[in-house]
């Protein structure tokens, strides 16, 4: 999205939907609907009035969340690859990674196993998650801009 400052370049072709897209994932991975207007309407108060930079709004979003956003803001604006979420079910073990990423990103993101909502926090190693049953049916909430894979069988 974000092309290089100071060089007459455009950013990528997708920046006007990504963009949305990568505040809808950042609502959810925040899971508070009224810290995240608060959120919003604080950037309207802190910054109003002024010429800022994207470096001052993710300090911003990072220091009111409490979280460390420097991945996924390096993988939703300073690159153009959408997250792939890369799983195998084998013998009632969940295998999961992100690929398709920038180093550092660590998104956790909410799958439906057999539509049972659980947590993931996956990161580019491999992780594990033993299962109570097998599991026919594997999803990704929709409201995070990610892909996924199931690479069974690989």
């Amino acid at each position: 999205m974000e092309g290089p400052l100071g060089v007459n370049q455009p950013g990528s072709g997708d920046m006007y939907a990504k963009g949305a897209n990568m505040l809808h994932t950042l609502r959810q991975l925040i899971g508070d609907d009224q810290k995240w207007r608060s959120i919003l309407r604080g950037l309207n108060q802190e910054f109003y009035h002024q010429t800022v930079n994207g470096n001052q709004i993710e300090l911003y979003i990072a220091g009111k969340t409490g979280l460390d956003l420097k991945g996924f803001f390096d993988q939703y604006v300073r690159d153009i690859r959408i997250p792939v979420l890369e799983y195998k079910i084998q013998n009632r073990e969940l295998s999961y990674r992100w690929s398709n990423t920038v180093q550092g990103f660590a998104m956790s993101i909410e799958a439906l196993l057999d539509g049972t909502r659980i947590k993931l926090a996956p990161t580019m190693e491999w992780k594990k998650q033993q299962l109570e049953k097998p599991v026919q049916q594997v999803g990704i909430d929709p409201d995070y801009y990610v892909a996924s894979i199931n690479i069974t069988g690989k």
